[in-house]
């Protein structure tokens, strides 16, 4: 008897579950189907990949060769990755990339690009590391976690981290905003993280801004196919600059990228229809 209410059970689910699924209607079922299908691939890729990277640990190589698959699950969530100025990624040379935090995507937005800066050290805050098999596998191919409740320790683990970016020619890409902007109209107040360890290792700040996700909506349950633009700027020089100029330069570097994401904005919302789901609408 249990067995057939189980299995009566499974295929009602299942069956709703496919209704939503190819519904032409936003909903709840389909927007986190997107989701859910970046994660599991990542997770699976992982997974598959994590033997592999202990052989040669916290090697920066590790996270090109994996990314260089988990990358093409873009093509399934249907979201067009456009990169532009990424010269200024190609130089082989230590630096710090920031860029805008809007979303999990920013990720597979950072996958898609990786190859053309090719030796990047990720950071991201310690809990991801306990989101197994993929916490794991990204220790191991060289993201750097830290704690953001510890600023002190935060601050030691980039230090000794910059000391390695020097020494290799690596970048540090980290997100200033330290957390994601749910509002897309404005970037929300950088942190000086960033800038002190570019500033201490004297190395350039290379500001990446990424358009706004226009056709993602989470109030109307809405994941629509679209693109979005990478936006590199010109490097901002650290040399010869102090921790007291650390202020300053952060100031500086935000007005910069609250520019071009304005601009970027204008230019992807422009070319929409009137009547288009902006999440900015109710």
């Amino acid at each position: 008897m249990w067995d057939k209410i189980v299995y009566i059970f499974i295929i009602t689910v299942a069956t709703y579950i496919l209704k939503q699924l190819f519904s032409e209607t936003p909903n709840n079922v389909k927007f986190q189907s997107k989701f859910l299908v970046f994660y599991i691939w990542t997770s699976i890729i992982a997974l598959l990949l994590l033997p592999f990277f202990v052989f040669n640990p916290k090697n920066v190589k590790n996270s090109l060769f994996g990314v260089q698959i988990i990358k093409h699950v873009t093509k399934l969530i249907e979201v067009k990755w456009h990169l532009r100025n990424g010269k200024v990624l190609v130089e082989d040379r230590g630096a710090v990339i920031i860029s805008n935090h809007q979303s999990s995507l920013d990720i597979l937005g950072l996958f898609n690009i990786w190859h053309v800066a090719v030796k990047i050290a990720a950071v991201a805050r310690k809990e991801l590391f306990y989101v197994m098999p993929f916490g794991l596998s990204a220790y191991l191919a060289g993201v750097v976690f830290i704690d953001r409740n510890n600023s002190k320790d935060a601050y030691r683990t980039l230090k000794a981290t910059s000391e390695v970016m020097i020494k290799n020619k690596t970048k540090l890409w980290l997100f200033p905003e330290g957390t994601r902007n749910k509002d897309f109209t404005k970037l929300l107040p950088f942190k000086k993280g960033a800038f002190n360890i570019a500033v201490a290792a004297q190395v350039p700040i290379i500001p990446v801004v990424i358009s706004p996700y226009y056709f993602i909506n989470s109030k109307k349950y809405i994941f629509n196919k679209g693109h979005a633009i990478i936006q590199c700027l010109e490097p901002v020089p650290t040399e010869g600059l102090t921790m007291e100029d650390v202020p300053e330069l952060k100031d500086k570097v935000q007005a910069i990228m609250e520019r071009a994401y304005k601009e970027l904005s204008k230019e992807v919302l422009s070319a929409l229809p009137p009547n288009y789901p902006l999440a900015t609408q109710d």
